[in-house]
């Protein structure tokens, strides 16, 4: 062998090893022919790099292999990530590839998280990739609306004293100093009548103390007579009061109907008339007796008559006798 021969084998495997650890370095052992690749698109990897650690709930099955900007149309600028899977482990097409920060300070890893529903992925399958929010990334998320929130309350605090400035010229300022001392001395004349009020309820309090203790006094025999009321058996006097009334009730229809002595007397017009009639005459007859007494008592000894009675002429005496 010559010595050429010898130096361009050694050019060879120097080259090869030379290749084969590049690879390594970056994730790819050439010499294992289970490794598989997946491609996964993000716009935006959050630290992600070459030789970031792959994981299957939380074991480490590869490493990122690349990473280059998205050629395809409309996805301009967006990132694709391929990455490598060295264990032999079954997933679906539908599996996740997810970026996370396993502590703040480090670095981003790719987190598979394999499903099993459908056809399995194969080697140069795109599979779908997701960013899981960081410590930083969720604080930052949060703090960007309170952020424009925080300006736009330190714009409008800005504008209201700018106006206040405005509107606190000498002549407001003077008219408010004036308010202030006017203030001041209602709340002195306030204190000088609260002052006097309390004056006269001292001197008065003797007097409201009587008048309470008398209105509890009221109050004590008002209950009493409501105790009484209450056990005075009202509904059994209302009772019979209503029986009363109608007893009453029924001699009053009695009455108007003519039954009974006293309804024949005020419904009888005839029983009226004679006793109206004998009224008359019991009033002649004691008239007659009064003007000529000797003819109802008559003694006589010699024998003489009592004179007759005669109307016209007893009127004329009775005349006579009255003046």
């Amino acid at each position: 062998m010559s010595k050429e021969l010898k130096t361009g084998i050694v050019a060879l495997i120097v080259i090869v090893i030379f290749i084969w650890g590049y690879n390594f370095l970056k994730g790819q052992n050439l010499l294992d022919t289970n490794t598989r690749y997946y491609n996964v698109e993000y716009k935006n990897i959050g630290g992600l790099s070459n030789s970031s650690l792959v994981t299957i709930n939380g074991l480490k099955v590869g490493s990122v292999v690349e990473i280059d900007f998205n050629k395809k149309e409309g996805k301009r600028g967006e990132l694709l990530v391929k990455f490598s899977v060295e264990k032999d482990f079954e997933f679906s097409k539908k599996s996740v590839v997810k970026i996370y920060s396993p502590s703040p300070l480090g670095g981003s890893n790719l987190a598979i998280i394999p499903n099993y529903e459908g056809e399995n992925a194969v080697s140069g399958d795109f599979l779908i990739g997701e960013i899981e929010s960081s410590l930083f990334t969720s604080i930052g998320e949060r703090l960007d609306p309170l952020q424009h929130k925080l300006e736009h309350v330190i714009v409008s605090a800005d504008s209201l004293f700018r106006n206040l400035n405005h509107v606190l010229d000498k002549k407001t300022q003077e008219s408010l100093k004036s308010s202030v001392r006017n203030l001041e001395f209602t709340l002195v004349e306030v204190k000088k009548t609260m002052l006097s009020i309390n004056g006269i309820i001292d001197s008065t309090s003797t007097t409201l103390q009587e008048t309470v203790d008398n209105t509890k006094l009221i109050t004590d025999n008002f209950a009493k007579v409501s105790d009484t009321i209450v056990n005075a058996n009202i509904g059994n006097i209302i009772k019979k009061t209503e029986v009363t009334l109608n007893s009453m009730n029924k001699m009053l229809s009695g009455i108007n109907n003519g039954q009974g002595t006293l309804g024949k007397f005020v419904t009888d017009e005839q029983l009226y008339t004679n006793l109206t009639s004998m009224s008359k005459e019991l009033e002649e007859l004691l008239r007659e007796m009064k003007l000529n007494p000797k003819r109802f008592v008559h003694f006589s000894l010699f024998g003489k008559k009592a004179k007759p009675y005669n109307p016209k002429k007893d009127k004329e005496l009775e005349k006579e006798g009255n003046k």
